[in-house]
């Protein structure tokens, strides 16, 4: 793979592993760090990379170990989560402020399912991958993906249906 071809085919992918970190690591600068780093080992690797047959899968994959391997380092600590892939065109300041609260609510909740369910969730519901382009990237089978990701909605809608049931937000 030629500098022009990393251009072409790698760089596009910064923002789809910058938000996977992030919502991984629940911190915007070990993303931004976890992001710099996954560039430049495909960056070294370019010459291998023609070999890949979905450099996209690949990337991510090389993401979330990246990510897991910071979470269980002894030094990382639980920071802010600052993910921020709500558009708010075309609302009242009313709906706007309505609308963020909703979002902020579902981060939360995405925040505490466990970590197989929510990067699951994260590349399905945001980034918009297949189920079988996740299944490369997690390792996992179509039917553990599956019920991973049902799994990870329920408990979302549970505690949604919770917090308005009570009022809450």
């Amino acid at each position: 793979m030629t500098s022009e071809d990393y251009n072409k085919h790698i760089l596009p992918l910064r923002d789809k592993i910058f938000r996977f970190s992030l919502r991984l690591l629940s911190s915007e600068a070990a993303a931004k760090d976890a992001t710099q780093d996954v560039l430049m080992k495909l960056w070294n690797m370019r010459a291998k990379l023609s070999a890949v047959t979905n450099v996209e899968a690949y990337a991510m994959t090389m993401t979330k170990n990246l990510c897991y391997d910071v979470l269980k380092s002894k030094h990382y600590k639980t920071l802010e989560l600052v993910h921020n892939s709500y558009s708010e065109t075309n609302l009242g300041l009313g709906s706007q402020i309505e609308a963020r609260d909703e979002v902020d609510l579902v981060k939360k909740f995405i925040d505490a399912l466990p970590d197989q369910q929510r990067a699951i969730i994260q590349l399905r519901d945001v980034e918009q991958f297949s189920n079988k382009e996740i299944e490369e990237i997690m390792g996992m089978n179509s039917t553990s993906v599956r019920v991973a990701l049902s799994r990870a909605r329920k408990k979302i809608m549970n505690e949604l249906k919770k917090t308005s049931a009570y009022g809450l937000q």
